[in-house]
């Protein structure tokens, strides 16, 4: 069995005709289907249905597609390893962090690291929990910084800090003074995150609301938190953020009320291949673990 029959089978797998498969593959029809039948005798097993109007996985076909596309995913990431250790300490290194707890820290660990490695191309990028978690586990990224929790069997996990939540409001619309009045909320407009992006989150925000003894009108979603604040901003809901936004943000039109008689918090978790053992990923997960930062 050759690499040729394996990616052969997934064009068919994928476009389901031969036709169509051939032309993107750039083969003629009958090789094509002289490789598939090879395929099909050295694995003692029919991976096709096939008849005059259409092609179907059979239910070894199935099977056998989806750990082809397993097999295709870990040689990418033995390929991207490879060529890492052999660039040593040059290359690239790309750190995917959440929009909610981005801050003056990951700035300064960029300015750190290029210090101790001047060769190295760092890259930044804004990416939800979810699509960071698939691409480490694809070593499309080096390093992320999510909301927990996490499961993976591929992936090791630092706890940075743990954030708590707190109400965000436009002072011209809306009087808050303490926690003790976040009853009066009930009637007003909520800006959330996504429930498809981020639904663990978006399921902790319902939590919040319920211990306050509401259910929040949600009117506008979004998929970034300085979204969320803006949108705060300009008049159109109130929100519940984590806490450390609060940090963050100096404008005098919003105001913030901690979330403290509520035992709830998230963790903020740096992430990375349990496989990964280079002195770069190292740097970065010291340095963000010895820095108060956002803590």
């Amino acid at each position: 069995m050759e690499l040729r029959h394996l990616k052969y089978f997934l064009a068919v797998a994928e476009e389901l005709n031969f036709t169509k498969a051939s032309e993107k593959l750039f083969i003629s029809q009958p090789p094509l289907s002289r490789q598939i039948i090879e395929l099909e005798e050295e694995l003692q097993a029919k991976l096709f249905i096939r008849n005059n109007k259409k092609v179907e996985l059979t239910e070894a076909g199935k099977y056998f597609e989806k750990e082809v596309k397993t097999l295709f995913q870990n040689l990418e990431r033995i390929s991207l390893k490879t060529k890492k250790i052999a660039e040593n300490v040059s290359g690239e290194f790309r750190i995917a962090y959440i929009s909610s707890i981005y801050s003056a820290v990951i700035s300064d660990l960029i300015k750190h690291l290029k210090i101790q490695f001047p060769y190295v191309n760092f890259k930044l990028f804004e990416v939800s929990t979810t699509k960071q978690i698939d691409a480490l586990e694809q070593g499309k990224i080096e390093m992320g910084i999510i909301r927990s929790p996490i499961k993976s069997p591929k992936i090791k996990s630092h706890l940075w800090f743990q954030d708590g939540f707190s109400i965000v409001f436009n002072k011209n619309n809306i009087q808050l003074k303490s926690e003790k009045e976040i009853l009066n909320l009930k009637e007003e407009t909520f800006v959330f995150f996504n429930k498809d992006y981020a639904p663990h989150y978006h399921e902790v925000l319902l939590e919040l609301c319920a211990f306050y003894g509401f259910t929040p009108k949600i009117i506008h979603e979004a998929n970034n938190i300085n979204s969320i604040v803006q949108l705060v901003k300009n008049g159109l809901g109130i929100s519940i953020v984590p806490s450390n936004i609060a940090k963050n943000n100096q404008d005098p039109e919003i105001g913030f009320i901690e979330l403290k008689k509520v035992n709830l918090r998230t963790d903020v978790s740096i992430i990375t291949s349990k496989e990964d053992e280079s002195e770069i990923t190292k740097a970065a997960v010291n340095f963000l673990l010895n820095k108060s930062g956002l803590r």
